[in-house]
């Protein structure tokens, strides 16, 4: 530590490396000791912002006064940089994914406990408060006994061109995305997942998935549908949860939606609606008075909590957050749907 503060280092400092000094800005017990990364120009854009910036890892990890190093390089380098660092005696938060394989983290997780080091992933989208508004919904029963959920990420603009569409360094939207959607998903819903089957697809990229969706089957019949997809010039909802008393949807990342529950299953005097080729009473909207429209619940979420932890941790005053046991979980879930994907078919899970 450096004057009771906490002292990081980036390595790695492109986007994500730049979004986290920003946030290490705000607080009082942590801040950024210095930087590394291979590319001139980053080493030249952090010393603009007044950052000290390393020759080498080497010289990173032998500099006694890094508490922690933050891995935000390209995913297939988060291994042997995490473990050189523990090996270091340093704390580690690696970007997600953590690692490109199940065997992969299980080797991270036992450097982290052969050396007696914090080591957790930056899970950020857990401080979604789109994902929080639908975990409340989902832990206060709002809806009735839930049966289907569907979560989506929808853009336009393909697979990204830079190492993202590269297999060798661990590209591809299931990696990418699918790490944040699934880990939502498994906090979410608080059971054993079955089943898996996954459609991976290859509009923009052929190396690598530029989408897809995976499909889950719970342990008690619910289901979940995750998609991604970089070619949707129309997005569809990002959350969709359906219950047996009812419906929330939330639209976009601004967490704006509704919920609209059912006030009288034995609606009377249905309306039928006429169709070009004949009539539908089953499909016939409902009448005001037969539903009511609830507001979605307010959540406070706080993306300083994901540091604050990770110095309690360190402290021992905490538990971690991001345990190793729920990343391994979204690991071998990946895994599971490149398999379904390969096979063209449902593979079991737990």
């Amino acid at each position: 530590m450096v004057n009771n503060k906490f002292a990081l280092a980036i390595v790695g400092f492109g986007g994500m490396g730049n979004w986290h000094s920003e946030l290490i800005a705000d607080f009082d017990d942590l801040f950024v000791y210095g930087i590394y990364d291979i590319d001139p120009k980053r080493i030249e854009y952090a010393k603009s912002k007044g950052l000290r910036t390393f020759s080498s890892l080497e010289e990173v990890l032998s500099d006694k006064n890094v508490d922690i190093v933050l891995i935000a390089t390209p995913n297939d380098a988060h291994k042997p940089i995490a473990i050189e660092a523990m090996k270091a005696g340093k704390h580690v938060v690696s970007e997600k994914p953590v690692t490109l394989s199940s065997s992969d983290l299980q080797e991270m997780i036992d450097a982290a406990n052969k050396y007696g080091v914090v080591f957790t992933v930056h899970q950020n989208r857990r401080w979604d408060a789109d994902f929080r508004i639908m975990k409340k919904v989902y832990d206060d029963n709002t809806l009735g006994e839930v049966f289907n959920i569907e979560s989506r990420v929808h853009g336009s603009r393909g697979i990204p061109g830079d190492w993202r569409g590269k297999k060798k360094h661990g590209g591809g939207m299931v990696l990418d995305w699918g790490v944040h959607i699934l880990d939502q998903m498994l906090l979410l819903v608080p059971e054993k997942v079955k089943k898996v089957y996954a459609k991976l697809t290859h509009v923009t990229n052929y190396e690598v998935d530029d989408g897809f969706k995976i499909f889950l089957t719970f342990e008690s019949g619910k289901t979940a549908l995750l998609e991604v997809g970089t070619s949707n010039f129309i997005n569809l909802p990002r959350w969709y949860m359906q219950g047996e008393n009812g419906t929330a949807i939330i639209y976009d990342f601004d967490a704006k939606g509704k919920i609209v529950c059912v006030q009288d299953w034995d609606e009377k005097d249905v309306v039928p609606v006429k169709t070009a080729a004949g009539l539908t009473k089953t499909m016939a909207p409902r009448r005001d008075d037969t539903i009511k429209e609830i507001s979605l619940p307010e959540v406070k979420t706080d993306i300083h909590d994901f540091y604050k932890n990770v110095m309690a941790a360190i402290k021992g005053e905490e538990e971690i957050i991001v345990k190793h046991d729920q990343v391994m979980r979204v690991m071998k879930l990946m895994e599971a749907a490149f398999k379904s994907d390969e096979l063209n078919q449902v593979v079991d899970f737990e």
